[in-house]
C-alpha cells in the first residue's frame, strides 16, 4: 500500500499547528507515567523544546511556515542524511523524486566500506512507491531502492544520479549502514542456556598494593577469583568513563566529561614501562610522603578522589617525561602512541585541548572551575584563540592522549585476562546516559546538545515529583545530519576489552524526558529519537563487536520499547525488588523473562541487608530527602509489605526452612538462609543473565549511591567489605562464594 500526502495544510488555528509541529519534531503532547496518570503536556512546554531545537514557534504565522519549510526539505531532497537499512523488504533504502523525473532513468552506486564500487541502472518507474506527495503545482514519490542479494553489513556510501544518458537532473550521496536484524548473543546463550556474573564498582576494590581506589591490576585479580571462586561468567563494572574526580559532586561515573575516554584512577602507574625508566617518578613515589598518603587512602573506607587524582597525575607526568624522551628517540614504543593519536582523530583532539584548558585556566585563577567561566576567547571551541592555544600547548595536550593510551592499554590487558582466566564473556561494561553540562564532550560537541532544556524523568515511586537529571539532551537531528558518527565512536570505545555493554537508561533511544528551561521536572514531556536507526546502529557494533548488549530498562517504560529491543535480542534489565504483581506479590522466577539479565539490586538501590533493615529509608532522613514524618512512615509500611511479600515468595518457592516464621516481622534482621534463598530465587529464573552484585556477595549493609543526596551522602565512594587479597580467607565472603557456587550449579549457569 502506498503511503501518501495531500497538498501543504495551512493551519488556521494555533493550537492545530503546535499540535503538527509537535508531531513533526517528535514530542510527545501526552504521556502515561509509572502510575497509569495521564498527563498533558503544558502548549508553554512545547512552545520552549520547539524553540530549544531553533524552531521559530511564537505564532501561529511562523509555526505554519517551519512545518511548511520542514515538509518541503524532507521531500525536495533525493536523499535523508543517513540510511540505516537491514537486509529485508521492510526496512527498505529510498530515494525521493519529483514526478518530473519519473519518466528518467536512475543509476545507484554503492561505495562498499571494503573500498570497491558496484552500480546498478534502473528506470524510475519500475521502482517500488513507498509514499506520494504534492506541494501545490509539484509532486514527489519516495520509492525503494533495491539492494543487492550479499549487501554486507556495514558503512558505506550510496550515490543517486537521476536523468538520462548525457543529462542528470538530480544527484545526491549520503551514507548508507547496513545491520543486523539482532544483536550478538554468546553460543553459550543458545536455547535455554543461562550464566551469571559478579557486580562491581572498580574505584571500590580493596588491595593491599592499589593507592586507594581499584585499578585495572586489581581487576584481573577479582577475575581470576571470580572464574576460579564462583565459577561465574562476567565482571559487571561501573561506567570507567572520565570524570572531574572532585567531590561532592563531580565523582558519579555517570556523569563523565566525556564518555569516550577513561578515568586516569583506574592506571596501575607502576606497571607503565615508561616507570621503570623515570627516575623522578620512581623518587617521589618512593618519598615518605607520598608513601604516607597512599596507606592512609589505602586504608581508608571512603575513595579520596581528590587526593588521588592529585598523586597520580603528578606521577603520571613524572612518567611521561621519560616517555617523551624515548619517543623523541624514534623508539617503536612512541610510533604506536602516535599512529594512536593519529587514528583517534578529533574527539581525541577536542578531549586533550579541553583538558589543557582546564588545567591553565584553573592554575591562572584556582577560583574557575568550569569552561562556562573561562575567558569568552576560549568558552568557543572553534576560535582562533583556542586553535592558537592547541598549538602553543601541544606538549601538555599529548601528556593526556598518553594518559588515555596507556588506560586503553591496560584495559585491554584487563579484558584479555579476563577470558584467559575463565570468564567466558569477560568484562560487562556500562555506557553512562549523562554528560556532563561542564564537560569536554559538552564544550567540544556543542551542535550536538540541546541548549535550554535539561533531561530528567518524569513521576515515579521514588521521585512523586519528577526527577531533574540536570544535563543537556542530545540533538538528535544533529546526530542524524552527521550519519550517527560520535554515536558509533561512543558504542565502540565502550564495547572495547569486553563480551558484554549495558546501555543505561536504554529508553534514551526511543523518548528522552526533556524539561525546558523555567519549568519544574513534574512539567515536561518526552522527545522521541529515531529510534530504529540507533538500536540497528547497536546490533550492528554489537555484532562486529561481538558484544552482548543489555537495555537497562526501569522506571517508565512503554511496551513497545520493550517488544523492539527483545527483537534485536537486545536483554532486558530486570531487579529483584521491581518484579512484583499488581497486588504487590513477588513475581515468581518463571514469571521472569528468558531474554533479560536479572539482578539483586542496583548501585541506586538497597543492598539486599541494607533493604531488611531499612537502611536506606533511614539515610534518606539523616540526608533530609524526606520532606515530612509521613513520608518517613509511609516508606516504612511500604518496606514493611516488600519484607512480608519477599517471605511469602521464598516459602513458595521452597527456599525457606520450616521453622521459619511466615511473619516478616519476626525477623528484624536478614539471616544467612533469608540472604541465600533470595541468591537461589534469582538464580532459578530462566532469565539469561544473573548478576550477584559485590555488596551483596559480602553482605554489606551500604549502598553506592543515594539518589537526590549530594554532599549529605558518600556517593561514589564506599570500597568493598574486605580487600582482594583476604576473598578466599574471609569467613563471610568465602561462605557466600561457596553458596553462590552452588546455586550456580544447581540451576546450570557454572560456567565449567
Amino acid at each position: 500500500m502506498t503511503a501518501s500526502l495531500s497538498s501543504y495544510e495551512t493551519h488556521t488555528s494555533f493550537d492545530a499547528a503546535l499540535e503538527a509541529a509537535a508531531k513533526l519534531w517528535g514530542i510527545d503532547l501526552q504521556y502515561w507515567d509509572i502510575f497509569g496518570k495521564k498527563h498533558q503536556a503544558k502548549p508553554e512546554v512545547v512552545i520552549a523544546i520547539l524553540e530549544s531545537l531553533e524552531v521559530e514557534a511564537g505564532s501561529l504565522e511562523a509555526l505554519n511556515a517551519a512545518i511548511e519549510a520542514k515538509q518541503h526539505e524532507e521531500w525536495e531532497c533525493v536523499l535523508p542524511p543517513v540510511e540505516v537499512v537491514g537486509r529485508h523488504p521492510q526496512n527498505p533504502a529510498w530515494l525521493n523524486l519529483p514526478d518530473a523525473l519519473e519518466a528518467e532513468s536512475v543509476l545507484v552506486t554503492f561505495q562498499w566500506e571494503d573500498g570497491t564500487v558496484a552500480s546498478y541502472p534502473h528506470a524510475a518507474s519500475s521502482l517500488e512507491v513507498l509514499a506520494r506527495a504534492q506541494f501545490g503545482k509539484n509532486g514527489y514519490s519516495r520509492r525503494r531502492i533495491p539492494l543487492p542479494n550479499e549487501t554486507p553489513l556495514g558503512y558505506h556510501r550510496m550515490r543517486i544520479d537521476a536523468g538520462r544518458p548525457g543529462y542528470v537532473a538530480a544527484t545526491a550521496e549520503t551514507d548508507l549502514i547496513v545491520t543486523p536484524d539482532r544483536a550478538y548473543q554468546p553460543p553459550e546463550l543458545t536455547g535455554e542456556g543461562k550464566l551469571a556474573g559478579l557486580g562491581v564498582s572498580l574505584y571500590g576494590l580493596r588491595s593491599y598494593r592499589n593507592w586507594g581506589c581499584g585499578d585495572f591490576t586489581d581487576l584481573n585479580a577479582l577475575c581470576r577469583w571470580t572464574a576460579n571462586e564462583l565459577h561465574a561468567s562476567f565482571v559487571a563494572l561501573n561506567p570507567l568513563h572520565i570524570i572531574a574526580n572532585r567531590l561532592p559532586y563531580n565523582a558519579s561515573p555517570y556523569l563523565p566529561i566525556s564518555v569516550y575516554y577513561k578515568n586516569y584512577l583506574y592506571i596501575d602507574v607502576e606497571r607503565i614501562p615508561e616507570f621503570k625508566t623515570a627516575p623522578l617518578a620512581r623518587k617521589a613515589l618512593a618519598g615518605l610522603e607520598a608513601q604516607a598518603r597512599i596507606e592512609k587512602m589505602r586504608l581508608d573506607d571512603l575513595v579520596d578522589y581528590e587526593g588521588l587524582a592529585e598523586l597520580k597525575t603528578r606521577l603520571l607526568a613524572l612518567t611521561f617525561l621519560a616517555f617523551r624522551r624515548e619517543w623523541q628517540q624514534g623508539t617503536e614504543r612512541g610510533k604506536a602512541f602516535l599512529r594512536w593519536v593519529e587514528e583517534q582523530g578529533d574527539v581525541l583532539e577536542g578531549y586533550t585541548t579541553f583538558c589543557a584548558l582546564d588545567r591553565v585556566q584553573h592554575r591562572l585563577n584556582p577560583d574557575v572551575w568550569v569552561w562556562q567561566d573561562w575567558p569568552e576567547e576560549y568558552k568557543d571551541p572553534e576560535s582562533e584563540a583556542v586553535k592558537a592555544f592547541a598549538r602553543k600547548r601541544k606538549h601538555l595536550r599529548l601528556f593526556y592522549a598518553w594518559v588515555q593510551w596507556i588506560a586503553f592499554q591496560q584495559l585491554e590487558e584487563a579484558g584479555a585476562a579476563a577470558v584467559e582466566n575463565g570468564l567466558s564473556i569477560g568484562l560487562y561494561h556500562d555506557l553512562a546516559l549523562a554528560t556532563d553540562n561542564c564537560g569536554a564532550d559538552v564544550w567540544k560537541q556543542r551542535k550536538f546538545f540541546v541548549t535550554g532544556c535539561r533531561v530528567g524523568a518524569p513521576p515515579d515511586d521514588f521521585s512523586p515529583e519528577g526527577q531533574d537529571w540536570s544535563f543537556p539532551p542530545p540533538n538528535f537531528l544533529e546526530y542524524r545530519r552527521s550519519g550517527y558518527k560520535l554515536f558509533r565512536e561512543a558504542l565502540r570505545r565502550n564495547m572495547m576489552a569486553g563480551g558484554a555493554l549495558r546501555i543505561d537508561h536504554v529508553m534514551r533511544f526511543f523518548r528522552l524526558y526533556w524539561i525546558p528551561a523555567g519549568f519544574t521536572a513534574r512539567e515536561g514531556t518526552y522527545v522521541r529519537d529515531f529510534s530504529e536507526d540507533l538500536v540497528r546502529i547497536l546490533a550492528l557494533e554489537s555484532v562486529r563487536n561481538q558484544v552482548l548488549v543489555v537495555g537497562e530498562d526501569l522506571g517508565t517504560v512503554e511496551p513497545a520499547t520493550r517488544k523492539t529491543l527483545e527483537r534485536f535480542g537486545i536483554l532486558s534489565y530486570r531487579l529483584f525488588y521491581f518484579e512484583r504483581g499488581e497486588a504487590g506479590e513477588m513475581n515468581l522466577p518463571e514469571r521472569y523473562p528468558a531474554e533479560a539479565l536479572v539482578a539483586t539490586s542496583t548501585h541506586d538501590l538497597p543492598t539486599i541487608a541494607g533493604s531488611w533493615i531499612g537502611r536506606d529509608i533511614e539515610a534518606r532522613d539523616y540526608a533530609g530527602l524526606l520532606p515530612v514524618h509521613e513520608v518517613y512512615e509511609q516508606q516504612w509500611a511500604e518496606r514493611r509489605k516488600l519484607r512480608q511479600a519477599i517471605l511469602d515468595a521464598l516459602f513458595a518457592e521452597g527456599l525457606m526452612p520450616d521453622y521459619y516464621s511466615r511473619n516478616a516481622s519476626d525477623i528484624p534482621e536478614l539471616t544467612g538462609e533469608l540472604h541465600n534463598a533470595v541468591v537461589g530465587y534469582l538464580a532459578r529464573t530462566p532469565s539469561k543473565l544473573f548478576q550477584l552484585n559485590q555488596e551483596d556477595l559480602t553482605k554489606q549493609l551500604d549502598q553506592q549511591n543515594l539518589p537526590g543526596s549530594t554532599w549529605q551522602y558518600p556517593n561514589w565512594r564506599r570500597k568493598m567489605g574486605c580487600f582482594l587479597e583476604d576473598l578466599t580467607s574471609d569467613p563471610v565472603v568465602a561462605g557466600s562464594a561457596a553458596m553462590f557456587r552452588h546455586w550456580l550449579y544447581e540451576t546450570g549457569r557454572e560456567d565449567r
